[in-house]
């Protein structure tokens, strides 16, 4: 509640007068801020209809920052007449003062002071009248008083063009008697207690009127998922890094995208039953880039680009077969293929998206998760370059230190060179999860081993996807 003090000197403003009083007359005369009164006004309403309070709104002129300071001190254009001596002052010396450069102007258009451009000295400045009259200052002082009568329109309009005065909507509190009136003012009660209802007291009390419309207290929901909100973050490094999102937006793949054209063998244990879900309508994919696809196929049964296959009989029948996307590296081949089927230029690609796998589920596995995907193509690209950022990559996420979180490495050639990149193309990239980060046989701190060696490493992670160099 507003000061006792003041509430109860407003009620006795109030008993004294027939028609009611204005609330920024009785601040003023009380000499304390307006919103005390303000505050005081709400407090009695609070109460009921003790008092009437109708909120009006008024247009006054007010002076400015600058035109309170020139109210104290003088125009601009009297202090740069009262700086210049007898003898004149360098035009150089004038211009150093703050009010210089505006008050020299002005000064110059009321022709109190003339500049001497032939001076030795340089160019210096003497007065041309021996007294004058600060009508500005004039005025604003009659604004500070309160008495804008004397004031004709164009003169406030030329103080307001100088931004020494400003016209202000003011609002305040007309306020009357109630049909409850009282200089005495009752505490209501808020709330009616079980003591008021058993000894019978709350038939003496006067309690506050139900605010029916009050909105109450908003309830604590619409929360981000705290996945989500991790999502935004890897989202956001990448960005930052310089990286393009790639179009996730296929849950279905055939298994050749998914599987063969990574280089995985059509008999690997990933591409099981019990791992991947296989789709029965439409179980077939038909539609492939037929060249592709041939080149595909060799490098699996044959051989080629400087490797020895598999050695095995690769059917199309297995190539075809559509499966929810057991991870984003399917669309990352899609990209890369697009990619060779164009002039080369560098890229850097990323995904945040839904993978699925046909997997046991428990209290960390279910069987779908959000797997995070970052790709890089260029020149001579070394484990130097994923090193380093990888390195950058954790530091923005707030790591501080080498963790094993995710599979890293350098895309197999056998993948690459069968899509059509150039042969000194290499294609670094990473991977990891949302929910459940893996701890890979060979993560970041092995790879800082391996690298100090000086020898050539060829080491194959459990996917036959990527291999690391030195």
């Amino acid at each position: 509640m507003a000061d006792t003090g003041v509430v109860e000197t407003l009620l006795q403003r109030i008993e004294k007068v027939d028609d009611g009083v204005d609330s920024l007359e009785v601040a003023s005369s009380l000499g304390v801020d307006h919103q005390v009164i303000v505050g005081a006004v709400k407090s009695l309403q609070a109460l009921g209809d003790v008092i009437s309070a109708e909120l009006r709104s008024s247009k006054r002129w007010e002076l400015t920052e600058e035109g309170t300071e020139i109210a104290e001190q003088g125009s601009h254009e009297a202090r740069v007449f009262s700086s210049i001596p007898l003898e004149g002052l360098g035009q150089s010396e004038l211009m150093k003062l703050s009010f210089g450069k505006i008050g020299f102007s002005k000064a110059m258009s009321n022709k109190w002071i003339r500049v001497d451009k032939a001076h030795e000295g340089g160019p210096r400045i003497f007065r041309t009248v021996e007294k004058i009259e600060d009508q500005v200052r004039e005025k604003l002082l009659l604004v500070k008083k309160g008495d804008m009568t004397q004031l004709e329109e164009k003169e406030k309009n030329e103080l307001k063009k100088r931004k020494l005065l400003s016209e202000v909507t003011v609002k305040s509190y007309w306020i009357s008697k109630g049909n409850s009136f009282s200089t005495t003012v009752t505490k209501q009660e808020a709330e009616l207690t079980p003591e008021m209802i058993a000894n019978g007291s709350w038939k003496e009390k006067k309690f506050k009127p139900y605010n029916f419309e009050a909105l109450g207290v908003a309830p604590d929901c619409g929360h981000l998922h705290p996945l989500m909100k991790v999502r935004t973050q890897f989202r956001q490094i990448f960005l930052e890094m310089g990286f393009t999102e790639m179009p996730t937006n296929n849950f279905i793949e055939s298994s050749f995208w998914n599987f063969d054209s990574l280089f995985q063998p059509q008999q690997h244990p990933a591409r099981d039953q019990h791992d991947t879900f296989f789709l029965s309508d439409p179980a077939l994919a038909h539609e492939f880039p037929q060249d592709y696809l041939e080149r595909v196929k060799k490098v699996h049964s044959e051989g080629g680009f400087g490797s020895q296959g598999y050695k095995y009989d690769w059917k199309i029948e297995e190539a075809q077969k559509n499966i929810l996307r057991t991870h984003t590296t399917a669309v990352s081949a899609r990209m890369l293929y697009k990619l060779a089927q164009q002039k080369f230029t560098p890229v850097k690609y990323f995904s945040i998206d839904r993978v699925f796998r046909n997997e046991t589920l428990d209290a960390t596995h279910l069987a779908e998760f959000h797997q995070i995907e970052g790709v890089v193509a260029d020149y001579g690209l070394t484990l130097g370059d994923l090193m380093g950022i990888l390195h950058q990559f954790f530091t923005k996420l707030g790591l501080k230190k080498w963790v094993e979180v995710g599979n890293s490495g350098v895309f197999r050639p056998e993948m690459l060179l069968p899509m059509g990149l150039p042969e000194d193309v290499s294609v670094i990239a990473w991977g990891l999860s949302l929910e459940r980060p893996t701890m890979i046989k060979y993560g970041i701190n092995n790879i800082r081993e391996l690298v100090g060696h000086k020898v050539n490493l060829q080491m194959v992670y459990d996917s036959p996807i990527c291999r690391l160099e030195s």
